[in-house]
Protein backbone atom coordinates (compact mmCIF):
# COMPACT_ATOMS: atom_id res chain seq x y z
CA UNK A 1 0.00 0.00 0.00
CA UNK A 2 1.30 3.44 -0.91
CA UNK A 3 2.15 5.75 1.96
CA UNK A 4 -0.58 8.28 2.79
CA UNK A 5 -0.02 11.40 4.88
CA UNK A 6 -3.16 13.52 4.32
CA UNK A 7 -5.42 13.01 7.37
CA UNK A 8 -8.58 13.05 5.26
CA UNK A 9 -7.18 10.47 2.88
CA UNK A 10 -6.05 8.30 5.78
CA UNK A 11 -9.55 8.29 7.23
CA UNK A 12 -11.16 7.67 3.85
CA UNK A 13 -8.83 4.75 3.15
CA UNK A 14 -9.43 3.36 6.64
CA UNK A 15 -13.19 3.27 6.10
CA UNK A 16 -12.70 1.65 2.70
CA UNK A 17 -10.65 -1.09 4.34
CA UNK A 18 -13.27 -1.54 7.07
CA UNK A 19 -16.04 -1.89 4.48
CA UNK A 20 -13.96 -4.43 2.55
CA UNK A 21 -13.21 -6.43 5.70
CA UNK A 22 -16.94 -6.49 6.44
CA UNK A 23 -17.49 -7.89 2.92
CA UNK A 24 -19.46 -4.78 1.96
CA UNK A 25 -22.04 -5.32 4.69
CA UNK A 26 -24.22 -2.28 5.40
CA UNK A 27 -26.01 -1.96 8.73
CA UNK A 28 -29.51 -0.49 8.62
CA UNK A 29 -31.43 1.79 10.96
CA UNK A 30 -28.67 4.37 11.24
CA UNK A 31 -26.26 1.81 12.67
CA UNK A 32 -23.74 1.78 9.82
CA UNK A 33 -21.86 4.96 10.71
CA UNK A 34 -21.74 4.08 14.40
CA UNK A 35 -20.44 0.55 13.95
CA UNK A 36 -17.84 1.49 11.36
CA UNK A 37 -16.54 4.45 13.37
CA UNK A 38 -16.18 2.30 16.47
CA UNK A 39 -14.25 -0.27 14.42
CA UNK A 40 -12.16 2.58 13.01
CA UNK A 41 -11.37 3.73 16.55
CA UNK A 42 -10.60 0.29 17.99
CA UNK A 43 -9.54 -1.85 14.99
CA UNK A 44 -11.84 -4.46 16.55
CA UNK A 45 -14.32 -6.03 14.16
CA UNK A 46 -16.20 -7.80 16.96
CA UNK A 47 -18.10 -4.55 17.44
CA UNK A 48 -20.00 -5.39 14.26
CA UNK A 49 -21.75 -8.06 16.32
CA UNK A 50 -21.73 -6.85 19.91
CA UNK A 51 -23.05 -3.30 19.43
CA UNK A 52 -26.80 -3.37 20.02
CA UNK A 53 -29.36 -0.62 19.49
CA UNK A 54 -32.79 -0.06 20.97
CA UNK A 55 -35.64 2.43 20.83
CA UNK A 56 -34.58 4.15 17.58
CA UNK A 57 -31.56 5.42 19.52
CA UNK A 58 -29.65 6.76 16.52
CA UNK A 59 -32.55 8.93 15.36
CA UNK A 60 -33.35 10.02 18.91
CA UNK A 61 -29.76 11.06 19.58
CA UNK A 62 -29.37 12.96 16.30
CA UNK A 63 -32.64 14.80 16.85
CA UNK A 64 -31.70 15.62 20.45
CA UNK A 65 -28.26 16.89 19.43
CA UNK A 66 -29.63 19.23 16.78
CA UNK A 67 -32.19 20.59 19.22
CA UNK A 68 -29.55 21.42 21.82
CA UNK A 69 -28.77 19.21 24.81
CA UNK A 70 -26.19 18.21 27.37
CA UNK A 71 -24.04 15.11 26.90
CA UNK A 72 -22.97 13.74 30.27
CA UNK A 73 -20.01 11.37 30.24
CA UNK A 74 -18.20 9.47 32.96
CA UNK A 75 -14.62 10.31 31.93
CA UNK A 76 -12.67 13.38 30.94
CA UNK A 77 -11.13 11.28 28.16
CA UNK A 78 -14.53 10.88 26.52
CA UNK A 79 -15.30 14.55 27.13
CA UNK A 80 -12.11 15.54 25.31
CA UNK A 81 -12.69 13.04 22.51
CA UNK A 82 -16.16 14.27 21.53
CA UNK A 83 -16.02 16.70 18.62
CA UNK A 84 -17.35 20.08 19.80
CA UNK A 85 -17.56 21.99 16.50
CA UNK A 86 -21.15 21.11 15.62
CA UNK A 87 -22.20 20.82 19.24
CA UNK A 88 -21.35 24.47 19.77
CA UNK A 89 -23.47 25.45 16.78
CA UNK A 90 -26.42 23.51 18.11
CA UNK A 91 -26.08 24.91 21.63
CA UNK A 92 -24.99 21.60 23.13
CA UNK A 93 -22.71 21.09 26.12
CA UNK A 94 -20.55 18.17 27.24
CA UNK A 95 -20.05 17.65 30.96
CA UNK A 96 -18.13 15.26 33.20
CA UNK A 97 -18.49 15.57 36.96
CA UNK A 98 -15.99 12.89 37.97
CA UNK A 99 -13.28 15.34 39.06
CA UNK A 100 -15.60 17.73 40.90
CA UNK A 101 -14.64 18.23 44.54
CA UNK A 102 -18.20 17.79 45.80
CA UNK A 103 -18.55 14.52 43.90
CA UNK A 104 -15.31 13.15 45.35
CA UNK A 105 -16.29 14.21 48.88
CA UNK A 106 -19.77 12.70 48.76
CA UNK A 107 -18.49 9.47 47.25
CA UNK A 108 -15.92 9.09 50.03
CA UNK A 109 -18.44 9.90 52.77
CA UNK A 110 -20.94 7.36 51.45
CA UNK A 111 -18.50 4.66 50.41
CA UNK A 112 -19.68 4.56 46.80
CA UNK A 113 -18.08 5.38 43.45
CA UNK A 114 -17.73 8.89 42.11
CA UNK A 115 -19.48 7.67 38.99
CA UNK A 116 -22.63 7.01 41.02
CA UNK A 117 -22.54 10.45 42.60
CA UNK A 118 -21.90 11.96 39.17
CA UNK A 119 -25.15 10.48 37.90
CA UNK A 120 -26.98 11.96 40.89
CA UNK A 121 -25.47 15.35 40.10
CA UNK A 122 -26.57 14.98 36.49
CA UNK A 123 -30.17 14.96 37.72
CA UNK A 124 -29.78 18.70 38.31
CA UNK A 125 -29.34 19.36 34.57
CA UNK A 126 -32.36 21.13 33.11
CA UNK A 127 -31.61 20.60 29.41
CA UNK A 128 -32.37 17.44 27.51
CA UNK A 129 -29.65 14.95 28.29
CA UNK A 130 -27.74 12.10 26.64
CA UNK A 131 -25.62 9.82 28.83
CA UNK A 132 -22.37 8.52 27.30
CA UNK A 133 -20.81 6.00 29.68
CA UNK A 134 -17.56 4.36 28.58
CA UNK A 135 -15.77 3.43 31.77
CA UNK A 136 -17.85 3.05 34.92
CA UNK A 137 -20.55 0.37 35.09
CA UNK A 138 -21.69 1.82 38.42
CA UNK A 139 -22.69 4.96 36.50
CA UNK A 140 -25.13 2.85 34.49
CA UNK A 141 -26.42 1.11 37.61
CA UNK A 142 -27.01 4.44 39.31
CA UNK A 143 -28.66 5.89 36.18
CA UNK A 144 -30.95 2.89 35.91
CA UNK A 145 -32.05 3.37 39.54
CA UNK A 146 -32.54 7.13 39.12
CA UNK A 147 -34.59 6.61 35.95
CA UNK A 148 -36.85 4.11 37.71
CA UNK A 149 -37.29 6.56 40.58
CA UNK A 150 -38.26 9.31 38.13
CA UNK A 151 -35.31 11.50 39.09
CA UNK A 152 -33.49 11.27 35.75
CA UNK A 153 -34.94 11.36 32.24
CA UNK A 154 -32.19 11.01 29.62
CA UNK A 155 -33.25 11.02 26.00
CA UNK A 156 -30.83 8.17 25.27
CA UNK A 157 -27.97 6.23 26.84
CA UNK A 158 -24.69 5.16 25.26
CA UNK A 159 -23.73 2.22 27.47
CA UNK A 160 -20.24 0.97 26.68
CA UNK A 161 -18.21 0.62 29.90
CA UNK A 162 -15.22 -1.70 29.71
CA UNK A 163 -14.07 -4.20 32.32
CA UNK A 164 -15.10 -7.23 34.34
CA UNK A 165 -16.92 -6.25 37.54
CA UNK A 166 -20.57 -5.15 37.14
CA UNK A 167 -19.95 -4.49 33.43
CA UNK A 168 -22.19 -7.04 31.72
CA UNK A 169 -24.92 -6.70 34.34
CA UNK A 170 -24.99 -2.90 34.11
CA UNK A 171 -25.31 -2.96 30.33
CA UNK A 172 -28.12 -5.50 30.47
CA UNK A 173 -30.05 -3.21 32.82
CA UNK A 174 -29.92 -0.47 30.20
CA UNK A 175 -30.75 -2.87 27.37
CA UNK A 176 -33.80 -4.07 29.29
CA UNK A 177 -34.80 -0.58 30.42
CA UNK A 178 -37.16 2.03 29.03
CA UNK A 179 -34.68 4.50 27.49
CA UNK A 180 -33.35 4.34 23.89
CA UNK A 181 -29.82 2.93 23.98
CA UNK A 182 -26.66 1.96 22.17
CA UNK A 183 -24.74 -0.67 24.12
CA UNK A 184 -21.72 -2.93 23.68
CA UNK A 185 -22.64 -6.36 24.97
CA UNK A 186 -19.96 -8.19 26.92
CA UNK A 187 -16.82 -6.81 28.54
CA UNK A 188 -15.61 -4.58 25.72
CA UNK A 189 -16.02 -0.83 25.49
CA UNK A 190 -14.20 2.21 26.78
CA UNK A 191 -14.12 5.99 26.74
CA UNK A 192 -12.84 6.05 23.16
CA UNK A 193 -15.79 3.91 22.10
CA UNK A 194 -18.26 6.23 23.83
CA UNK A 195 -16.68 9.24 22.10
CA UNK A 196 -16.63 7.45 18.74
CA UNK A 197 -20.36 6.70 18.96
CA UNK A 198 -21.10 10.32 19.83
CA UNK A 199 -18.93 11.57 16.96
CA UNK A 200 -20.49 9.22 14.42
CA UNK A 201 -23.94 10.56 15.26
CA UNK A 202 -22.74 14.17 15.39
CA UNK A 203 -21.29 13.84 11.90
CA UNK A 204 -24.43 12.14 10.59
CA UNK A 205 -26.64 14.84 12.11
CA UNK A 206 -24.48 17.57 10.60
CA UNK A 207 -24.71 15.92 7.18
CA UNK A 208 -28.48 15.44 7.46
CA UNK A 209 -28.32 11.65 7.45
Amino acid sequence: MAEIFDPREIEKKSFEIITQRLNGKVFDGGRDSVIKRVIHTTADFEYADNLVFGGDATDVIKRTLKGGCCIVTDTNMALQGINKKWLNEWGCKVKCFMSDDDVARKAKERGITRAMVSMEKACEIKEKMILAVGNAPTALMAADKLIKEGKMRPEAIIAVPVGFVNVIESKERIINGSVPFIAARGNKGGSTVAAAICNALIYDAAEGK
